[in-house]
């Protein structure tokens, strides 16, 4: 699908589908779903908060590949550091700018 034809829910990983569903069962209340899962209010709504992050993210950057919304996804869910995906990103606008001059 062209970038802005894709819908923010294809960008979704099953893990965040399935957080959304239960969400969604749980008629958004979060201190339910925190036991539904077992952990605390604060964990859930920071789950909920980096879910919030990464749709905004995919919708802010539509025309973006998959590389890169995957490498957004994860600076949303806090497994790169600011440094990290800095570098990832340009390594990679590098990359593909080298590609395409060819």
């Amino acid at each position: 699908m062209a970038g802005s034809d894709r819908r923010w829910i294809d960008d979704l990983a099953p893990e965040d589908l399935a957080f959304l569903k239960r969400f969604l069962l749980s008629s958004g209340t979060l201190k339910e779903l925190a036991q539904e899962y077992g952990i605390s209010y604060p964990t859930i709504r920071l789950r909920l908060d980096r879910l919030i992050a990464k749709v905004q993210l995919i919708e802010a950057h539509r025309e973006a590949g998959p590389f890169e919304l995957r490498l957004r996804a994860l600076y949303a869910d806090g497994a790169l550091d600011d440094r990290a995906f800095d570098a990832l990103l340009q390594a990679y606008r590098t990359e593909v700018a080298g590609r395409d001059a060819t």
